[in-house]
């Protein structure tokens, strides 16, 4: 299990990683059994959104960091420097590059793309 992290350097260039995602065996919910699971990451708030087919938008940060998760549909994203990653359904799209030169998005599907996303809690306020 992993997820595609897009960040921003000192410099402002965008980058694209592949994060592994760790999980341990924990009691969640007893009395069921222990499941594998990872540690919770402090999100503020949840929503949907949508993009229409052949959206296609300029250049730009992400206002928040916050995580995508894809439900329908296929998008191309082009960090700054260069490298691409095609995000669709199941795939998990962690946004930090909040500032800098971005990340290009483009819905490259037949259908429009959904997803559902989490923002993250940021410490400094």
């Amino acid at each position: 299990m992993h997820y595609y992290d897009l960040y921003a350097d000192d410099t402002g260039e965008s980058h694209w990683r592949d994060v592994p995602v760790a999980l341990a065996e924990k009691t969640f919910a007893p009395p069921a059994k222990a499941i594998e699971i990872s540690e919770i990451a402090p999100a503020t708030g949840m929503l949907f959104l949508r993009l229409r087919a052949g959206w296609n938008e300029p250049i730009h940060p992400t206002p928040v960091a916050q995580s995508l998760i894809c439900l329908r549909g296929r998008v191309r994203v082009t960090a700054s420097d260069g490298d691409t990653r095609e995000i669709g359904p199941g795939d998990v799209w962690r946004m930090a590059d909040t500032h800098g030169k971005g990340h290009h998005t483009e819905v490259i599907s037949a259908e429009d793309f959904e997803c559902v996303i989490t923002q993250h809690w940021d410490p400094a306020g």
